[in-house]
């Protein structure tokens, strides 16, 4: 309908092209932000030809070359645990938001996707709440497409590379006048896999990956814009790649379990972004809408034996609406307010499927061990039984915030505030049947049915100020900021599954001796609390040369983070849970640069930060004073673009990139007692270019670096993950 409507405005309107004025190409950029070298906050953008001649694929190919940015991977498509200054989540709410050409992503397993015709990326460090609200407390990632108001032409692009990887795009850019473009994008990928499962005699992570995106900008008069963009993608893999760790020896086991993993998601998105140019002011209304579909399905043991089996089937709506204006002039006086609301429904189904050795050792063992010696024994008719676990989680929320700026001399004063309001419910009904008997001499077998059924209902109302000020001069600004950071709380869903198989075996145990059940469980327990934190920065950007070749980035932080979520894999459980420690902090330090003189470009960037527990007891066990899990205390990165000077005849251009990321030191759990020591995998690239045709021979983790990406355990066994090892391959793409 957008298009319809869209197209028909642009045959009706005939205006003369230099009526319309440059600023209706604002659109590609946030109508929230100033540029990142004047605002007051820590940013890292990587534009066009760095992610391509860097044949940087998707965002988590960006950690540590943003500083303190770590997106590890791992598991699949639906794993994208983003860590930012020592805070993170490997599960549920993410740290940072995502938007698409400035149209948020609602869903965090929709994070993981592939870059492909991006203009630029930029990563936003820090809290963002009072701008961008839920789940934005480390900071927010903008990503905007290829415009067909600034590029014009095809683009066909194929690679190929080592695990049968192959990746084909084609593109199509057209303006009708400077007024009017459209563009049409499609994409596929095929990977083999880099992980084999020893068990299975096949790679497991290999998988499919295709999109298709539909874009179109309209400016049809000098003081409004129309930008409306629409993707369908879809992913199916495997994944999982996780290996046994035998704590006693230190022994990393291959990978080895006996159900295939799988991963399916089918994703929808419709963008539409407004804007209206006024004398004094700037109108923004920005429309979305999502749909995901995914199916989940994992041998959730990890190993060969017959325990259980984990499904997960989710059905997401998502509706967001978001109203912005902002002033225009240089009056020394700025403001800009919002509105903001959105709704997801999400419809969830989360069989589990216990299995022989899983009914045997997690429920029957203890049961027929209190029976020993009394003749009596429990056993199952069946070898295996399903635990259903169906939800329907509908969450909306609101807000209202603005920022008025003051401007005196040099000096630049920004005060906000946002009135954030959110609730999620979650309908849930978890229920199972089995067929017992007691006694090898009973012909018949007993029934019991058993459910666990209600509605959980959690609420957030936040208010989340923010204050800045900035000096600016000709060499750069010094800024100074204090924030306050909201990730919305939830549910832990993977716990019903045991809450259901504990009040089976109390119910199992009860009508074995002809009495009342009194398991007096209840949800409670699966909720968690939002997380807040302050943050405090001081930070500059600086331009030391008079040609502003050189540009530095400095920034020194301290986070104070309440009820902090982290994930654990608690005792005798079976599944993960999202959890709130008590209190936590952490500082360090950022530090980027970029150079350019003559045909050199060189870019480095440094993070640090120290993230410790000050108050977190679980259990028996205090963890105050304990580094942070999962998060990195140091990122690093180095890249060295060199244009090598050779004859036009041979060729348009001929580059060399040279790069290498660092990371650690990684401590894996509470205690602190596994730990991934710091390592640095290197990439590099020769890209040539003559006409409308260039070849690209590219390589990542070029020395085979092998390293762990990630660590858990559950029901006692402990599991690592590896990062990829080398990958090499030829790109060959065609401009016309």
């Amino acid at each position: 309908m957008y298009y319809l409507a869209i197209f028909l405005l642009a045959l009706l309107h005939n205006e003369q092209l230099d009526t319309v004025l440059l600023r209706g190409l604002e659109v590609v950029a946030s109508i929230k932000y100033e540029d990142e070298d004047d605002g007051a906050y820590s940013s890292t953008t990587v534009g066009r030809a760095a992610l391509e001649n860097r044949h940087i694929a998707s965002v988590k190919e960006l950690t540590s070359i943003v500083p303190n940015f770590y997106q590890p991977d791992y598991g699949s498509r639906m794993t994208s645990s983003i860590y930012v200054r020592g805070f993170g989540s490997r599960i549920d709410q993410p740290v940072v938001g995502l938007s698409i050409d400035e149209v948020p992503v609602l869903n965090k397993n929709n994070y993981d996707f592939d870059l492909f015709d991006i203009s630029k990326v930029q990563i936003i460090r820090g809290a963002q709440s009072t701008l961008c609200g839920r789940n934005t407390v480390g900071g927010k990632i903008d990503v905007y497409t290829l415009s067909p108001l600034l590029f014009q032409g095809k683009r066909l692009s194929v690679e190929y590379g080592n695990k049968n990887s192959l990746r084909v795009k084609a593109s199509h850019y057209a303006s009708r006048s400077r007024k009017f473009g459209w563009s049409a994008n499609v994409y596929y990928s095929h990977s083999d896999g880099y992980f084999m499962n020893k068990e299975l005699g096949e790679a497991c992570d290999g998988g499919d990956n295709a999109a298709m995106r539909f874009r179109v900008q309209y400016l049809p008069s000098s003081n409004l814009s129309i930008d409306n963009s629409f993707s369908l993608s879809l992913s199916d893999e495997g994944g999982w790649a996780y290996r046994l760790f035998d704590r006693e020896s230190g022994i990393v086991m291959p990978i080895a379990y006996n159900d295939p993993c799988s991963y399916r998601r089918f994703n929808v998105s419709d963008g539409l972004v407004i804007k209206l140019y006024f004398d004094k002011f700037t109108l923004s209304s920005t429309t979305g809408y999502q749909y995901m579909n995914d199916r989940m399905r994992i041998d959730n043991d990890f190993r060969p034996l017959e325990y259980f089996l984990l499904g997960q089937y989710q059905k997401e709506h998502s509706f967001s609406q978001e109203f912005v204006a902002k002033s225009l002039g240089d009056t020394g006086f700025s403001w800009l307010m919002g509105v903001y609301s959105f709704y997801k429904d999400l419809k969830m189904d989360a069989p589990v499927l216990f299995k022989r050795e899983g009914i045997d050792n997690l429920i029957l063992g203890n049961m027929n061990s209190m029976l020993q010696g009394s003749g009596y024994f429990f056993e199952f008719r069946d070898s295996s039984f399903p635990i259903e676990d169906k939800f329907d989680i509908p969450t909306y929320g609101a807000a209202l915030y603005g920022e008025l700026g003051y401007k005196i001399g040099s000096f630049n004063l920004k005060g906000g505030l946002r009135i954030d309001f959110e609730q999620s419910s979650m309908d849930y009904n978890s229920y199972a049947t089995i067929n017992y008997k007691s006694k090898k001499e009973y012909s018949e077998y007993r029934r019991i049915n058993s459910s666990f059924v209600g509605t959980s209902t959690n609420r957030a109302f936040e208010l989340l100020p923010r204050l800045s000020v900035t000096y600016d001069d000709e060499w750069g600004n010094i800024y100074a900021t204090i924030s306050k950071g909201f990730k919305a709380g939830g549910f832990n869903t993977q716990l019903f599954s045991d809450i259901l198989r504990d009040k089976l075996a109390k119910e199992l145990w009860s009508d074995f001796q002809g009495t009342p059940s009194d398991w007096k469980g209840d949800a409670s327990v699966t909720e968690y609390e939002p997380e807040v934190s302050w943050n405090y920065e001081l930070g500059s950007h600086l331009y030391p040369l008079v040609d502003k070749s050189l540009r530095l980035s400095l920034s020194l932080f301290y986070i104070d983070c309440r009820n902090q979520q982290i994930t654990v894999f608690p005792k005798g459980k079976t599944g993960r849970m999202m959890s709130n420690a008590g209190r936590s902090h952490s500082y360090g330090a950022e530090f980027a640069f970029n150079y350019t003189q003559g045909r050199v470009v060189l870019d480095a960037s440094y993070g640090y930060s120290n993230a410790t527990f000050d108050e977190y007891v679980s259990g028996d066990n205090n963890y105050k004073g304990n580094y942070l899990p999962l998060a990195p205390r140091e990122t690093a990165s180095v890249n060295v673009a060199y244009s090598i000077p050779v004859s036009q005849n041979f060729a348009k251009s001929l580059i060399l990139n040279v790069g290498w990321n660092g990371v650690g030191r990684i401590y894996w759990n509470e205690d602190n007692t596994l730990s991934q020591p710091f390592y640095g995998i290197w990439s590099a690239s020769l890209s040539w270019e003559k006409g409308h045709f260039g070849v690209s021979l590219w390589g990542k983790n070029i020395l085979d670096k092998e390293y762990k990406a990630f660590y858990f355990n559950s029901i006692e066994n402990h599991f690592f993950a590896y990062g990829k090892p080398v990958q090499y391959g030829v790109s060959l793409h065609l401009n016309l």
